[in-house]
């Protein structure tokens, strides 16, 4: 719950921190162009599959909510995360970020073999990892939302609730069958998975968001108190966090739902599902 005010603070349009410092090393031309956003855990999705991959990339911050022609090129909705791939001509395009993971990787696996899935030759234990990632696209995502621009006690409360549940539900499965798909959540692995990508983002704005927002707090639980600082502390997903007051700037829109704050919120409000 809140008693907070909205003091009117907008969205930031450039990365600070770690966030900025890999940005800086990603300027020069290459194939792959990401369009972002500082603060879109959409585009950080992605931004860490590339920094995991070692996929050579350049970075194109941009504001999606004044929709510049050449993120409207990419990304015909004028959402980031955008990917213009720059070694065809003209370039070809792709967008939403789960596409763009899926594509990353796929090129990854073809030219080094270094991948977020499971080997290809365990089809079942892939598939089981992609139930992971809908889950969390169906579940934990759009309940973030909901608990951070529910504005009533009774709807956070509840938004509290569900956000908590949807965090219960994951991280299951068959621990040797996703060893690699599971990442950081199966102790001995040091590589990151396709999971810890999906669902760190949100994760981490739920450290400084909720938490400052809501007076959110992390069920309790050694193992996933564990996964959660391993993830967090691993230099491929902590290069690409800005520092915690980008955040909450960026997101005191969400937390007061204010009109028009982005189209995901509109979504939330609406009951639809997200764009």
């Amino acid at each position: 719950m809140t008693s907070k005010t909205d003091s009117g603070k907008v969205y930031r349009n450039e990365c600070t921190g770690d966030a900025l410092e890999t940005v800086s090393k990603h300027t020069e031309e290459q194939d792959l162009t990401l369009f972002g956003s500082c603060f879109c855990p959409f585009v950080q999705r992605v931004w860490v599959a590339f920094e995991h991959l070692k996929i050579p990339y350049k970075v194109h911050e941009v504001d999606p909510y004044k929709k510049p022609q050449d993120l409207l090129e990419v990304s015909p909705k004028g959402l980031v995360p955008g990917l213009r791939l720059n070694n065809f001509s003209p370039p070809k395009a792709l967008n939403e970020s789960t596409v763009i993971l899926e594509y990353i990787n796929d090129l990854s696996e073809t030219n080094t073999g270094r991948s977020l899935l499971p080997p290809a030759s365990n089809p079942y234990a892939r598939a089981l990892v992609r139930l992971q990632c809908d889950h969390i696209n169906r579940s934990v995502v759009p309940a973030f939302y909901r608990y951070l621009q529910a504005q009533d006690q009774a709807a956070q409360i509840k938004g509290g609730q569900e956000f908590h549940e949807s965090i219960k539900a994951s991280g299951s499965g068959e621990r040797k069958a996703l060893a690699i798909g599971l990442g950081l959540w199966v102790n001995e692995n040091e590589d990151i998975g396709l999971t810890d990508v999906m669902i760190g983002p949100w994760f981490y704005r739920a450290t400084n968001v909720l938490k400052h927002y809501r007076g959110f707090v992390f069920p309790e639980g050694e193992k996933f108190n564990k996964w959660l600082n391993k993830l967090f502390a691993h230099p491929d997903f902590k290069g690409t966090c800005s520092t915690e007051d980008l955040y909450l700037d960026s997101y005191e829109r969400y937390a007061f739902n204010r009109p028009n704050t982005s189209q995901v919120a509109n979504a939330v409000n609406s009951g639809r599902g997200l764009p």
